[in-house]
């Protein structure tokens, strides 16, 4: 069996979805003549500026949930395994896909704004909702929302509540078992609330998680300022082959770069603009620019504090891809969050260990509740009359199963599973949001010019000849910000 998922995974993550995902950044980003930097302080005025509704949630809300999907185990044992796989040069290439690929979130979160209903009494979106508006290509719509529902409920959350475990059993020697089923216990009580207690979770635990964490590692750099300088030079030479230490590694650097940035960030992903797509805003292109900032800060900020922290203490192997070690300063010790447990634990040998694995649990439980509204999302395109309460409370049980089971399976095969259910969904969101992009680039001229105007932006479809959007057929209840 594991044989079968690692072949499937090598499939699923061959070079070409790491060229159609950096190509497909780059594209977007000229398109956009990158709108990641002209509106950088545009996406936090936003961040704060509408509010949540009875069929919608604030931007800040739509923002938590997205961030709780994307800021989880990516970022300290993702990081940790980028770095073992590809070396320090792989961290290189998750800022590049962050960076180019804030613009394919902007694109794909602006879709989801876009091509939302109101179901079940909340706005509901998504790629499969865009595919089947915007593209008029239902079975293709169908495929992704049942290969999101499966990712989301059989094979992401095991990655989560396996980091839990790991983490939780090396800083407190708990049983995983127990650490699972008490994960699995609080998760219930959340998602059997509905997507509001989600949003209402979310905005409290999110902005606590990622401000702790990274204080903790804005600590550890003011420690270490004078490292600075050299650990840069050190991720820029290792990622371009520069650095003879690890030398012949520039394939793995780019591989695990990209692969582990989409995973943390999930940018092109589809998994956002469900999110997104649950906003009360009056633009989509509002909705867009938030989402894309949510890139910046997985792993702009998150994912490289764990760097810092783990390349200034030293605490990092580094696998030769011929067999053996490049770097080998942890003998014994396995590639993931035990890296960052031991460089706090360089600093703090009271406090680091349980302190870093305290922030994954929360990073992590955070994702299986996003992981969660997105397949309930899916799950209500698929039921056209309403979701289902039978199969509603299936896929409740399904994705609290998977969190219990993957606390107890290995770490291997945790991760291969988890990059397969993120893969299949990058290859089937990118190349609808590439067929689907003038939409979302004519919004974002329309934004352009009514700022230029000095107005806050309003979207009219019918004047965009934009078809297929009812929600933005009526007045919207949002008032001017």
């Amino acid at each position: 069996m594991e044989k079968l998922i690692t072949s499937i995974n090598d499939v699923v993550w061959s070079n070409a979805l790491i060229v159609l995902c950096l190509g497909t950044g780059i594209y977007f980003s000229v398109r956009t003549r990158f709108l990641q930097v002209r509106y950088f302080r545009e996406m936090i005025r936003l961040l704060f500026a509408n509010k949540s509704s009875e069929t919608g949630v604030s931007s800040f809300q739509a923002f938590s949930i997205a961030i709780a999907g994307r800021v989880g185990t990516g970022n300290i044992a993702g990081v940790a395994t980028a770095i073992a796989m590809g070396g320090p040069g792989a961290i290189f290439w998750m800022w590049m896909i962050a960076f180019l690929g804030s613009a394919s979130a902007f694109i794909e979160a602006t879709l989801g704004q876009m091509y939302k209903e109101v179901k079940d009494g909340q706005y509901r979106g998504g790629p499969a909702f865009y595919i089947e508006k915007g593209l008029g290509i239902k079975w293709y719509a169908v495929v992704f929302a049942v290969a999101t529902i499966l990712s989301m409920t059989l094979l992401l959350p095991g990655v989560q509540s396996n980091s839990i475990a790991l983490g939780m059993k090396n800083a407190f020697p708990i049983d995983p078992a127990i650490t699972g089923g008490a994960v699995t216990l609080v998760l219930g009580l959340i998602i059997f609330g509905g997507v509001k207690r989600i949003g209402k979770v979310a905005e409290i635990l999110v902005p606590f998680m990622a401000g702790a964490y990274i204080l903790m590692a804005l600590i550890i750099i003011g420690m270490n300022i004078t490292q600075v300088p050299a650990v840069f030079s050190l991720i820029i030479r290792s990622a371009f082959d520069l650095e003879p230490a690890f030398g012949g590694v520039f394939g793995m650097a780019v591989s695990w770069g990209v692969k582990r940035g989409i995973y943390s960030n999930e940018a092109g992903q589809g998994t956002a603009p469900h999110a997104a797509a649950a906003a009360e805003v009056d633009h989509p292109v509002k909705q867009g620019l938030v989402q894309a900032f949510s890139v910046y800060v997985d792993t702009l900020f998150v994912c490289t504090a764990t760097a810092f922290m783990i390349l200034f203490t030293g605490q990092y192997n580094v696998l030769n891809p011929e067999g053996g070690f490049l770097v080998e300063n942890l003998p014994g010790t396995p590639i993931g969050s035990e890296y960052t447990q031991q460089a706090v634990n360089t600093h703090f040998p009271d406090l680091g260990g349980g302190f870093v694995a305290i922030a994954l649990m929360l990073f992590a439980f955070t994702t299986i509740m996003a992981y969660y509204y997105i397949a309930e999302t899916n799950l209500s395109y698929l039921t056209k009359k309403g979701t289902n309460k039978w199969l509603l409370t299936l896929l409740r049980l399904t994705i609290l199963g998977a969190t219990f089971l993957g606390s107890v399976k290995t770490a291997e095969m945790a991760w291969a599973l988890g990059d397969i259910g993120v893969g299949v969904m990058a290859w089937l969101n990118i190349i609808a949001i590439l067929l689907l992009q003038k939409p979302a680039l004519r919004a974002l001229k329309d934004y352009q010019a009514q700022r230029k105007a000095g107005l806050d932006p309003v979207f009219d479809a019918g004047k965009l000849d934009i078809k297929n959007t009812e929600e933005w057929e009526v007045p919207q209840k949002v008032a001017s910000v």
